[in-house]
């Protein structure tokens, strides 16, 4: 059996998202040709199909599904191995971030970060936890900031920084949080899941809004649409200014730090931002505390 080229595994990945040959190919800008071409030529050495005819366009076989993952992973590899042996000081760093921490947690310190090592790239990828967790495994990202990764994954905690989680709303739209509406960010949130299972826990179950972004979710409590449990690094203006005030719920307020996670090797510029986010003379008040991490 032959080998299968990085470029042909890229080409079927774009398949497999699009779940169409014609837009695949007009995100590679290549011609219809050459990546249904590609495709073929990966089923051929692999002797099994990966992608079936589905309506008017394509899906992947289950085949198509699992060789979809191993393409996912040996790419961020791949990439992951160019960027290590560069200087970390001129590599490139790929960090996932949730919203909340993207928006109040992350900034500050990737200002400095950058001032300090102005030759590295910073790309960031700002998704639901879940999201970001996947592409860690898969390589496609050096670090990720969120709340704590599963367990039972090859995902390994360097730094955390204390935050709580609160539930607030508009000052006197919301006297009983208990049968008001309770706003909801969309599936994948690690926010979301912590809210469901506090309604659980208070054996309650007022009305719910899903309105998927952070931003909307906190927009709506400052309309007084409803309620909301959030990270209390977000709402720090808001109290001050009155826009939102803090409600009290059994079982809160919960501590949920944050968490600095990358793989079990984690890439030069990984290893550099950790340094840089634990050192409070580089960030001040916005430092991590590093987590020993067993061998």
């Amino acid at each position: 059996m032959g080998t299968v080229s990085a470029v042909r595994m890229e080409t079927f990945l774009a398949v497999a998202r699009h779940n169409s040959i014609r837009r695949a190919a007009a995100q590679l800008h290549i011609t219809e040709a050459a990546a249904s071409a590609a495709v073929a030529h990966i089923e051929k050495q692999l002797g099994a199909k990966l992608i079936a005819k589905s309506g008017r366009g394509i899906a992947l076989t289950e085949a198509g599904r699992v060789y979809a993952e191993y393409c996912r992973s040996i790419l961020g590899l791949m990439h992951e191995a160019q960027a290590a042996v560069r200087r970390a000081e001129t590599g490139r760093l790929r960090i996932g971030v949730v919203a909340t921490a993207g928006e109040y947690v992350l900034l500050r310190p990737l200002v400095s970060f950058r001032d300090r090592y102005p030759d590295i790239e910073v790309g960031l990828s700002i998704q639901p936890r879940d999201v970001l967790f996947l592409e860690l495994l898969h390589h496609e990202t050096d670090l990720v900031i969120a709340g704590r990764p599963p367990r039972e994954t090859a995902l390994v905690v360097r730094a955390c920084r204390p935050s709580r989680l609160v539930v607030v709303g508009a000052p006197g739209h919301c006297p009983d949080p208990l049968t008001a509406t309770w706003l909801l960010r969309g599936h994948g949130s690690g926010t979301r899941d912590t809210t469901l299972a506090l309604l659980d826990r208070l054996q309650i179950r007022p009305p719910t809004l899903t309105l998927g972004s952070h931003g909307a979710v906190l927009a709506a409590a400052r309309e007084g649409l409803g309620v909301t449990l959030i990270h209390s690094d977000a709402i720090g203006g808001d109290l001050d200014r009155h826009t939102l005030e803090q409600l009290p719920v059994e079982g809160t307020p919960l501590d949920r730090p944050w968490h600095a996670v990358t793989s079990r090797t984690p890439t030069p510029t990984a290893r550099l931002f950790v340094d840089h986010l634990t050192d409070p003379a580089q960030v001040n008040a916005d430092a991590f505390q590093r987590v020993p991490v067993a061998r």
